[in-house]
């Protein structure tokens, strides 16, 4: 039979699949030797049998009783003793930290009749009705789904009408009277009684972590990490340690280097006199680590020396849950700490410097989501005003944006909004993840809001304590901030500002733009450093979209090694437009050739300067690919002038014309229609001059000294005959210009017929280069401009697709389209060089399938090559990375 149920002894780190990340590290824990409260885990298989079926997976509740029979001996108590008590908590842990889960209840067993015992055994009554409110409070809005505020409503009353400020002032006295509030609250919104049968409750809160895999708002996280649906939690059943047993007690949270800076140094929470859920709220603010030592030395110095074991056991920052139970230290949590962005490229290159990791391992540890979130603008704070509040600076960064005081509101914005809450909880994910920032009044760095935006990259403020968070709006002495007014939070330096405040480049961009160089900031060295590691170690190149001059000095600065995409209908806007208006409506062979004419020139100069800041690295000039109405006046508007002269009894003159050559070149589909290579094949003269240009551009750059490096790129071929036609007439033209270099041609493929007929293609073609962005939109049947707003976020939610795939490649659809057309067209042509110029090229999930693939560069926008760059070593590092080369 399936084992389904693991002690903590018998587990390790490595079996996370298995035992979910919080499992493995409790099981890795125990095995070292740490103080680790005994348990067992539910693996993810019951969790997935579970959802498959809707009922417990057979056997599973007897192995479950034989694991809690050996933990009732091994700790000397029952569960749910009336004189003893055994309590148990009860937790989620999926392979990967999951902020939308089901939050963590303590206190399993705690019923009417074992509170008395739990009173009886410690001798401190207040502490065993305040677990036993806890326990309701957990149970009810985590497993029952009560309203959290129904029981925060009766927690405020029951203060008010005891006259205290917090929980901890109210008496034994005071909390048994809460308990049977919540547990009339527990009745009216579930129609039952509190569970008074201990194995009831534990079954009851197992099965509600199974269910919270498929909650909204871990779907919703799940979408935002791209981590697979299919994988299933564990759940970690632990017996209960107490911080909540007065003085000598508390509990806290600890990173083994700062995850927002990455700063050496021990940096946490601790509260006194509380439980875990507590800290994590925010509920009350808490004290530093340092504030520990002086309360309790001896639990403080134990807990460095545990920090200092599992930093350098795991070799990496670590995050850190405790406990401590009248002086006695215990160990809840640990795992590889969540950081921001620059935290991450910080601690990446201190563990190369202090021999922990190679530079290998240190870009494995960095993303390119990472490194485009360094290089997000920050506030400009000589331009700023006096700030209105400042706290806790939880996860840096810049964000500008509408005040809004719900998640739902936060959700369904479509323009940037800053979410502001007292604190946040899991339920506010779906707000927190559209947000362009958070803002809260209480919580630290360990908070559930810090945590979370961490994860995120978003930019997070906590622990503000000088605003005053209402439903509406929130005031900082005599201001008054509404929804719906716009507010700038720092997440570096904690700072609130009332409006919009500017913002300049961030260093990182600066370092790319030249303007700043490595020796001045941590992070831009840091940069550098894995930067230049991962240009050593990828096998792909890196290329960029560049359709000027300043794109493609800029796309230089930025790491590219050549253009992989100059579109030179961009060349065509503003004043020229009306050139090439005259060019497609032209009616005779005159009126063509005129138009090219004076055209050609303007190519030629554009190409030249193109030519000369690539100089010596390739760039790729695609054919002009425009649909045609992006060139030719508005229908609809010219209708409406030609109506209005009739009307006034005025002749149209041209409109009239113009609005006839418009009817007959209208087309129901342009995205479909004549474009591309189908242009240039029924234009006479288009290709030709195009040709010219460039062939005369490159030979003027060759002949002043340069070295040019041209290719020209057919567009949107769907049979080898259109290329061949289009070929012959390329080196017609490049035949008749003396001192060009070697221009080589190829084609874009980006219609799949050109992807299911590569080999016969190649026969004509020198390159290819993807156009991922048409070949999804034709291999879906989607207009990206006409489905990403109407219905995408719907099939998002439906899991349709987990991202949108225009976003990243959709591997099993367009990828296979990808990979047969690299494997025909090497058959027939093995020294076929291929990219991919969509913006895919910049996307770091997409460039590791172009690397197992075997393409030879990726191009994509200039801001985007640093991306490209980091994570095409990250794929040559990847498991089999080294044999992505299909040649």
């Amino acid at each position: 039979m399936t084992k389904y149920v693991y002690d903590f002894t018998d587990g390790n780190k490595d079996l996370k699949d298995l035992l979910g990340g919080k499992g493995a590290n409790l099981a890795e824990m125990t095995r070292l030797g740490l103080p680790v409260p005994p348990g067992f885990t539910i693996t993810t298989e019951a969790c997935r049998a579970y959802l498959r079926t809707g009922a417990d997976p057979d056997g599973l509740w007897d192995e479950v009783g034989q694991h809690l029979r050996r933990l009732e001996l091994h700790m000397g108590r029952e569960l749910g003793s009336p004189t003893d008590p055994l309590l148990v908590s009860v937790r989620s842990g999926a392979k990967f930290s999951m902020p939308g889960m089901m939050e963590t209840v303590l206190d399993i067993g705690l019923t009417d009749a074992s509170v008395e015992g739990l009173a009886a055994h410690t001798g401190d009554e207040r502490f065993a009705w305040d677990s036993y409110r806890r326990l309701i409070q957990m149970f009810g809005k985590t497993v029952c789904d009560v309203p959290g505020e129904a029981f925060a409503q009766a927690l405020e009353e029951c203060k008010a009408v005891h006259g205290v400020t917090a929980d901890t002032g109210l008496d034994a006295t005071a909390l048994r009277d809460l308990v049977e509030t919540y547990k009339k609250v527990f009745h009216d919104h579930t129609g039952r009684e509190f569970p008074q049968a201990p194995h009831e409750q534990l079954l009851l809160a197992v099965r509600a972590v199974f269910r919270s895999w498929n909650a909204e708002r871990a779907a919703v996280y799940r979408r935002q990490e791209r981590i697979p649906a299919d994988l299933g939690t564990a759940v970690n059943v632990m017996a209960m340690v107490y911080g909540n047993l007065g003085e000598g007690s508390g509990t806290g949270v600890a990173f083994t280097r700062d995850p927002a800076t990455g700063a050496r140094g021990v940096y946490g929470d601790y509260l006194e006199n509380a439980q875990g859920e507590d800290v994590v709220a925010g509920i009350r603010n808490t004290m530093s680590l340092s504030d520990l030592a002086a309360i309790d030395r001896r639990s403080f110095d134990e807990l460095m020396r545990v920090m200092s074991t599992l930093e350098g056991h795991y070799r990496d920052l670590c995050d850190i849950e405790f406990t401590i139970e009248r002086g006695k230290l215990w160990m809840l949590q640990t795992r590889v700490g969540k950081r921001t962005p620059a935290a991450a490229f910080v601690i990446a290159a201190q563990l190369v410097d202090e021999g922990v990791i190679d530079l290998d391992e240190a870009l494995r540890r960095v993303t390119g989501k990472q490194l485009a979130t360094l290089m997000f603008p920050a506030f400009d704070t000589a331009a700023a005003p006096a700030p209105i509040a400042t706290g806790v600076p939880a996860s840096p960064g810049a964000a500008v944006g509408k005040a809004v005081f719900d998640a739902a509101t936060a959700a369904a914005a479509t323009e940037p909004v800053i979410l502001v809450r007292r604190e946040t909880n899991p339920d506010d994910l779906p707000g927190m993840v559209a947000a362009a920032g958070i803002l809260t009044g209480r919580g630290g760095k360990t908070s559930h809001a810090a945590v979370v935006a961490r994860g995120m990259g978003r930019t997070c403020v906590c622990g503000a304590e000088a605003i005053d968070v209402g439903e509406h709006a929130f005031t900082v002495g005599d201001t008054v901030v509404r929804e719906g007014d716009v507010i700038s939070v720092d997440g570096t330096s904690g700072r609130v500002y009332l409006g919009a405040v500017p913002v300049r480049p961030s260093p990182v961009v600066r370092y790319f733009e030249g303007e700043l160089q490595p020796g001045h900031d941590r992070v831009v060295d840091a940069v550098h450093r894995l930067l230049a590691h991962a240009d050593s170690v990828r096998r792909l190149e890196v290329h960029a979209n560049a359709d000027t001059p300043v794109d493609a000095v800029r796309a230089q600065r930025f790491g590219a090694e050549g253009i992989g995409l100059c579109r030179t209908e961009h060349m065509f806007l503003g004043e020229r437009r009306a050139l090439v208006e005259r060019l497609i409506l032209a009616t005779t062979d005159a009126e063509r050739d005129a138009a090219l004419d004076e055209l050609l020139p303007l190519q030629r100069e554009d190409f030249a300067h193109i030519l000369w800041a690539m100089d010596g690295r390739p760039v790729t000039i695609r054919l002009i690919d425009p649909p045609l109405h992006e060139f030719l006046p508005s229908l609809e508007e010219l209708a409406v002038t030609v109506a209005r002269a009739q009307e006034r009894g005025e002749q149209p003159g041209r409109d009239a014309e113009l609005l006839a050559a418009v009817r007959r070149m209208h087309e129901s589909n342009p995205m479909l229609g004549l474009r591309g290579v189908r242009l240039g094949l029924v234009l006479p003269g288009l290709v030709a001059m195009q040709v010219r240009a460039v062939a005369e551009a490159a030979a003027a750059v060759r002949a002043n000294g340069g070295d040019p490096h041209p290719e020209i790129m057919v567009p949107l071929v769907g049979a080898v005959q259109e290329l061949e036609i289009t070929r012959a007439e390329i080196e017609r033209v490049l035949s008749t210009v003396e001192g060009v270099p070697n221009v080589r041609v190829g084609t874009m493929i980006e219609v799949p017929r050109a992807a299911m007929t590569a080999g016969e293609i190649a026969g004509a073609a020198e390159f290819f280069s993807f156009g991922t962005n048409d070949l999804t939109q034709l291999g879906w049947g989607f207009s990206r401009d006409d489905v990403e707003g109407a219905f995408f976020s719907r099939y998002l939610e439906l899991g349709v697709f987990g991202v949108s795939p225009f976003e990243s490649i959709d591997r099993t659809g367009i990828g296979r389209l990808i990979t047969t057309a690299v494997n025909e067209g090497r058959a027939a042509r093995p020294d076929l060089t291929i990219g991919v110029c969509g913006e895919h090229g910049g996307d770091p999930d997409s460039v590791h399938f172009f690397h197992a693939a075997g393409l030879d560069y990726v191009s994509c926008s200039p801001y985007r090559v640093p991306v490209a760059r980091l994570e095409a070593a990250r794929a040559a590092l990847a498991p089999g990375g080294t044999d992505g080369d299909s040649r």
